[in-house]
């Protein structure tokens, strides 16, 4: 083991024993490299006054060399925001940018022991890392059904995870909460285990209210109290749209320095928060009462994020702090939301007019991008096939009854038409 590794553990283990228990044997591997080339690059860069021999780019006339045919359509932007290689971390004044909007977001985050959020390649890349440093072959992840489906290839076949899933809804069509409690205490043996919420859900929407949050931490509580050591990580894709009767903030607030055997990780990000998808820009936040622990986990990230995507794109994330510091972002992005709001709206209401209940149910939906059908009487996939092969039409299918609509890709004077034809077509196949 690297001694930068052996010394990061050791504090760690002095600082906080049981999030220590929680790394993998790959995040026990995991540093950052002081003596390399990104650090002696930072060195150059701060004391190197006449030649900066040490970076791999490519400079002419005092800045960045770069094509005419790039630079001319973004010209708004100085060179050195956008061709030089952000460091492993992010760019500090995203980072900067982005922590103070999640403490002005999430008012339970006040007053809480957190981290500075990480700059990752988006979600995905942001979930990978979780599973890097905590998932060995074996752990328990613990999640609902139903959920992602990227999750079981992100900590069940990349790191030999085990998928273990409770109802996301209970009998009252609210969120399981016992259903939580129960898989997390079944890891009392195990003693460790990690916890997938993701809220607004995908693929059904929801998000829970102030009381089944206050059940959720809770379960996570109980659980910790019986000895699981719980890696709880907020996946935040679709935070901030959130339409009726939910919390409005991260789980995350609520979750930090709730118990020694709890570290809470928010996987969040611009790319469906500011209707960037394709810039890639997403951020990891850890958040335990050992600012010492928090120090070691963000060398660990830097030293994943290294050895892996070297850094984040530069360019996606000038444009997303260049947003934050607007004065038109907050306006703009509420013109968005009350547009999806209103698809949301529309949706429920052609839902609840009756007009299709011989055909399915629908699972409860307040918020994010989709909705979920429960079909009656054709199988989910049978319809999907039908719908896109006859009518042009694309759903996903989840499961034997399942399908998923996006209304956040259909204009509100189209869903009527769209649900009118899936349920001419569910009922053609019946």
């Amino acid at each position: 083991m690297h001694e930068l590794a052996r010394g990061l553990n050791e504090s760690i283990l002095r600082e906080t024993p049981q999030v220590f228990d929680m790394l993998s044997e790959l995040g026990k591997q995991m540093y950052f490299p002081k003596e390399g080339i990104i650090s002696q690059s930072a060195e150059a860069k701060a004391k190197a006054t006449r030649f900066n021999a040490t970076i791999g780019i490519a400079l002419e006339n005092g800045e960045p060399m770069h094509l005419g045919v790039i630079q001319n359509v973004l010209s708004a932007f100085e060179p050195k925001d956008l061709y030089e290689y952000a460091p492993p971390a992010g760019k500090p004044a995203l980072r900067t940018a982005w922590r103070k909007k999640l403490i002005e977001e999430n008012p339970a985050m006040e007053n809480k022991v957190f981290g500075n959020p990480i700059v990752t390649n988006a979600l995905t890349h942001g979930l990978s890392i979780v599973g890097d440093l905590f998932a060995d072959p074996g752990d328990a992840v613990i999640l609902p059904d139903p959920s992602w489906e990227n999750y079981e290839l992100s900590f069940g076949t990349r790191r030999g995870a085990q998928m273990v899933t409770y109802p996301l809804y209970d009998e009252s069509q609210k969120f399981n909460s016992s259903g939580l409690k129960a898989a997390i205490l079944a890891q009392k043996e195990k003693g460790k285990a990690i916890v997938l919420l993701n809220f607004p859900n995908n693929p059904t929407g929801y998000t829970p209210n102030l009381e089944e949050s206050r059940q959720i931490v809770e379960a996570v509580k109980a659980g910790a109290e019986a000895g699981v050591n719980l890696v709880v990580v907020v996946d935040d894709a679709y935070f901030s749209l959130f339409y009726e009767d939910s919390i409005k903030e991260s789980l995350f607030g609520h979750l930090c320095n709730v118990h020694p055997r709890v570290l809470a990780v928010k996987v969040d990000g611009a790319t469906k928060e500011e209707f960037v998808w394709g810039f890639r820009v997403g951020f990891i936040t850890y958040g335990t009462n050992s600012e010492t622990t928090l120090s070691a986990l963000e060398q660990k990230t830097s030293g994943l994020i290294r050895s892996t995507i070297s850094s984040g794109a530069h360019p996606s994330q000038t444009f997303v702090l260049h947003a934050l510091n607007s004065p038109e972002f907050e306006s703009q992005k509420m013109e968005k939301f009350r547009i999806l709001k209103g698809r949301a709206n529309r949706v429920k209401e052609l839902l609840n007019s009756g007009r299709y209940d011989d055909a399915w149910d629908y699972y409860p939906f307040n918020s994010g991008y989709f909705m979920c059908l429960k079909l009656k009487r054709v199988g989910a996939e049978q319809l999907r096939v039908h719908l896109l092969e006859n009518y042009g039409i694309g759903t996903i299918a989840l499961g034997r009854t399942d399908l998923r609509i996006a209304f956040s890709c259909i204009e509100e004077g189209g869903l009527e038409e769209l649900f009118d034809t899936i349920h001419q077509a569910a009922s053609t196949l019946a």
